[in-house]
C-alpha cells in the first residue's frame, strides 16, 4: 500500500527505504520454527519503539504436555532476567470432565531467573494441539525503569485462555527475548515481533 501525501506518492511497494514508519505498528521479524530448539528474537529491540508486540501462532511441541514459556535477555549472553509475575487461567477439558477459572501461583515468578510459563496446563503434541497468543513488552530499552510485560495465551488440550503479566525487574535494557518449550523442541509455529509507535 502506498503513502500519499497531497496526491504525491511518497511510498509505494518499497520505492522508498522500508526502515521509514509507515503505520503505527511495524513488522521487524518472523521467525519459524521446523523442530527448533528455541526462537530467539536477539535484534531490532531498540529505543525506536516504546512497545513491542509478539505474536505467536501455532506453536506446536515435539514432547506431550510441555509449556509454552518465554526468557529475556538483559545485555549478557544468557536469557535470566529476573522477573516478577502473576498467573491466572481458565480451563474445558474437551470430554467436559472439568472445568476451571483460577489463579495459578505455580506459575508465578518472584525475582525468578527461569522462563515464565504462558500456559497454565500444557500442551498435547497430538497433531491438532497448539498454543497461540500475544505478548507485549514496554520500553524494553529503558535503563531507568522495570520492563513491563502483558501476555494472553489460548492452548488446546485442555481448552485453555491464559493471562500472564510482571515485570522483568532490572534496569538494564532488555536486548532480547526467548520464546521456548518446557521440554522438547518447537516442532513448529511462526512468531511475529512488531514494534508499536
Amino acid at each position: 500500500m502506498g503513502l500519499i501525501s497531497n496526491g504525491t506518492t511518497l511510498l509505494d511497494a518499497g520505492a522508498i527505504d522500508s526502515g521509514i514508519a509507515q503505520g503505527p505498528m511495524q513488522l521487524i521479524t518472523t521467525l519459524t520454527a521446523s523442530s527448533s530448539a528455541n526462537l530467539s528474537f536477539t535484534s531490532g529491540l531498540t529505543s525506536t519503539y516504546d512497545q513491542y508486540i509478539f505474536k505467536f501462532i501455532n506453536m506446536h511441541p515435539s514432547a506431550n504436555g510441555p509449556y509454552f514459556q518465554v526468557n529475556f535477555r538483559d545485555g549478557d549472553s544468557d536469557y535470566d532476567a529476573p522477573k516478577t509475575s502473576t498467573f491466572f487461567a481458565t480451563r474445558h477439558n474437551e470430554d467436559d470432565s472439568a472445568a476451571a477459572l483460577a489463579y495459578n501461583a505455580s506459575n508465578d515468578l518472584a525475582r525468578g531467573t527461569g522462563a515464565q510459563f504462558l500456559d497454565g496446563f500444557g500442551i498435547n503434541n497430538d497433531n491438532d494441539s497448539c498454543v497461540s497468543g500475544v505478548l507485549q513488552l514496554f520500553n524494553p530499552s529503558s535503563t531507568t525503569f522495570v520492563k513491563h510485560f502483558i501476555v494472553t495465551t489460548s492452548g488446546h488440550f485442555p481448552a485453555s485462555h491464559n493471562f500472564t503479566s510482571g515485570y522483568c525487574n532490572t534496569t538494564a535494557a532488555i536486548d532480547g527475548v526467548q520464546f521456548t518449550f518446557q521440554s522438547g523442541n518447537i516442532d513448529a509455529g511462526i512468531i511475529k515481533m512488531y514494534g508499536v509507535l
